[in-house]
């Protein structure tokens, strides 16, 4: 298997430094609802060990919380909460989001504020060792100190100053010396530390929970694109400068961000589609399929349509297993070729996009050998196990909420006046005798008869006007010879 890593910048041959893999994936700060940029990222990560995991490796997993820090203070204080209150409320909505996603819990989910004892026992090493010092506000690394600072981003120090907006802050040595201990401003929260009461600077925590539970030495650390610089970057420095061992992570691997409109998702940024409400319309399987279908590397425009083109190919998938295998088939379709291809596939830097694929051709040859009356099992046996690599769970999507009467009415109502304004007074005055009709079904059959009407009588622009306004309520028409079919995406 061979996988990018970020700090060499090229693909490697993954092999494990023990019998163990040691994963470590940064997790969120739970101070609002997650995103689907949240859940791209570890539903990548979870794909990765999964898969790890089907080759026969054992794989240890550890995510952090980091629940303390500026914007979860500053949330509490607008909520009137404490920042307690807040973090485990976001952490708890986090959960549930995961599991409803159908990936599989991490073996520890540390927390910062658990983690400040040692956290505090690294900066005295690193003081000690001449990588850290006291301002006047907390302890600073000095990132002078460290001659390969930069090597995971691929920046000098010149470079990342050009442009910067950085603070000048008295006692700090250079601008680019970021924190390890925050002295605690008035109202705060704090802990007690030898440069006093205050707490960790973003960086170190990870750096605490992954010597404390993994060792000097991990083989896989994972995240966001994002978070190359500057807090991998940040993280290689100090772990290695406090334990004196490289590497500090064998493998740095980083997703590409999910976009809404060409900009980054970010809680930070406002433009938030929230996991709660995807969930609400699209099924765990859509999502998933979505997300891998592009390569991981790749940043991604979110869509709605496009989860609903993938609701459509997760179908095929389920059709493909729910079909009974004939009895007494003289001949079974052989899956090996199939499970060499996908193997092949997730082998070559997880190309999920090309695994993806593997999956439909077995379900379209499934599809077609059963016609011919060939056994299946065994290739409904190998779909189903690889589609567990990606996490699919091939349910079938929750019903969605009914059809809420008040938008159609109104598209009733807009129906008429565009009627009437064309001269289709015939087909105005039947809206007008039905009206009243309080019935969402019954409305929507009506609006397909009329649509049926414009077609005959060539008027595509308001027929087409009354699909494109049903499509924006959740509703798909499919035309047939005979009828058309609706149905609530």
């Amino acid at each position: 298997m061979r996988l990018y890593n970020t700090l060499s910048q090229k693909e490697e041959e993954f092999i494990p430094q023990g019998a163990q893999v040691k994963m470590y994936v940064c997790g969120i700060t739970p101070y609002a609802p997650c995103h689907v940029g949240h859940a791209m990222s570890y539903v990548i990560f979870d794909v990765l060990r999964r898969y790890l995991e089907s080759r026969g490796y054992s794989v240890f997993h550890i995510q952090n919380f980091t629940d303390i820090d500026d914007k979860i203070i500053g949330r509490a204080s607008t909520e009137n909460l404490s920042y307690r209150e807040l973090a485990d409320h976001y952490i708890k909505e986090f959960t549930s989001n995961m599991s409803q996603l159908n990936i599989r819990e991490a073996h520890a989910y540390p927390l910062a504020t658990a983690a400040i004892p040692k956290i505090v026992e690294i900066i005295g090493g690193l003081i000690e060792r001449g990588y850290a010092y006291a301002a006047d506000d907390g302890v600073y690394f000095r990132v002078t100190k460290d001659l390969n600072y930069g090597k995971l981003s691929r920046r000098s120090l010149e470079s990342m100053l050009a442009g910067a907006r950085v603070d000048v802050i008295k006692g700090k040595e250079h601008p680019m010396d970021f924190a390890l201990w925050k002295t605690a401003k008035p109202g705060e929260p704090y802990w007690d530390s030898p440069w006093g009461p205050g707490r960790p600077g973003w960086h170190i925590e990870c750096t605490s929970i992954c010597l404390d539970h993994l060792g000097n030495m991990i083989d896989i650390h994972g995240g966001g694109q994002d978070l190359v610089f500057p807090h991998h970057e940040n993280e290689i420095a100090q772990s290695e400068a406090y334990t004196g061992e490289k590497p500090f992570a064998r493998f740095w691997i980083h997703n590409g961000l999910l976009q809404l409109d060409e900009e980054k998702m970010s809680k930070s940024l406002g433009n938030l589609v929230e996991i709660a409400e995807v969930l609400k319309n699209h099924s765990p399987d859509a999502l998933r399929l979505y997300f891998l279908s592009s390569h991981y590397h790749s940043p991604l425009n979110y869509s709605d349509h496009g989860v609903s083109a993938m609701e459509r190919a997760s179908e095929r998938l389920r059709t493909a297993l729910n079909q009974e295998s004939p009895k007494g088939g003289a001949t079974e379709l052989s899956p090996v070729p199939f499970d060499k291809g996908f193997i092949a596939a997730m082998d070559s830097d997880l190309n999920t996009p090309q695994a993806i694929a593997v999956l439909f051709d077995l379900a379209r040859e499934i599809n077609r050998a059963r016609e011919q009356g060939y056994a299946v099992c065994k290739a409904q046996d190998s779909l189903r196990r690889h589609g567990d690599v990606l996490g699919l769970t091939f349910k079938d999507r929750p019903p969605r909420e009914a059809i809420p009467l008040e938008p159609v009415v109104s598209l009733f109502k807009e129906t008429q006046s565009h009627l009437d304004a064309s001269g289709l007074h015939k087909l105005a005055e039947w809206v007008n005798f039905h009206s009243d009709t309080q019935d969402t079904t019954t409305i929507i059959e009506i609006l397909l008869s009329i649509r049926r009407e414009l077609r005959q009588a060539r008027e595509y622009g308001l027929a087409d006007n009354i699909r494109t306004k049903l499509a924006a309520l959740g509703i798909s028409l499919e035309d047939t010879p005979e009828k058309t079919v609706w149905k609530s995406q």
